[in-house]
């Protein structure tokens, strides 16, 4: 069932190409649409955190607000909570393997060795601030990519949800064009 509208589609948004740790579990596409409704909630809170804890305050804050200051001390608390609860939740031997792959609102592009049995899937992410709330989306095989990858479409994701993972892919995007602009000074 290969759609090259959805591929064009997806290949037009910007796209987060990570290393995270993935998984994923078969899933008859026919249940895509409830299972969706059942995670897109828990999706939503998990977007929410991501944002929450990915967000940094500006570099050029005035240090000798008291304010300022104290909102500094409590971001660092809460990474470190974060970060021991994270450990404590899932302990670095429970991940799943880290796997490089592109995402957007529209799909995924995966290895191969990502994509379970049949055509239709569960494809859990888990970001690096908050491992122990795994991104799950409903998706199905679109097609296979010639370089041995498969690219997945996600089950509609509603408004809400799509426009939370835009948000996160263009964060991510950001990130990475900053991190590059800073090498190459």
């Amino acid at each position: 069932m290969m759609d090259a509208s959805n591929w064009d589609e997806f290949e037009q948004r910007v796209s987060s190409d990570e290393s995270l740790h993935a998984d994923s579990e078969a899933m008859p596409w026919p249940d895509a649409q409830a299972h969706q409704l059942r995670l897109a909630e828990r999706n939503l809170n998990t977007l929410s955190a991501i944002a929450a804890l990915e967000e940094r305050y500006a570099a050029d804050m005035d240090d000798d607000n008291p304010v300022m200051l104290e909102m500094q001390r409590m971001d660092a608390k809460l990474t470190a909570l974060v970060d021991i609860v994270n450990h404590l939740l899932v302990p670095t031997s429970a991940l799943p393997p880290r796997r490089s792959l592109r995402f957007n609102a529209v799909g995924a592009v995966l290895p191969v060795a990502l994509v379970p049995a049949g055509d239709s899937l569960v494809l859990r992410l888990r970001f690096d601030v908050c491992r122990s709330l795994p991104l799950e989306l409903a998706a199905r095989v679109d097609r296979r990519l010639d370089d041995g990858q498969v690219f997945v479409l996600f089950a509609a994701p509603g408004d809400v949800l799509g426009d939370a993972i835009e948000r996160l892919v263009f964060r991510h995007h950001r990130r990475k064009v900053a991190e590059t602009r800073q090498l190459t000074l």
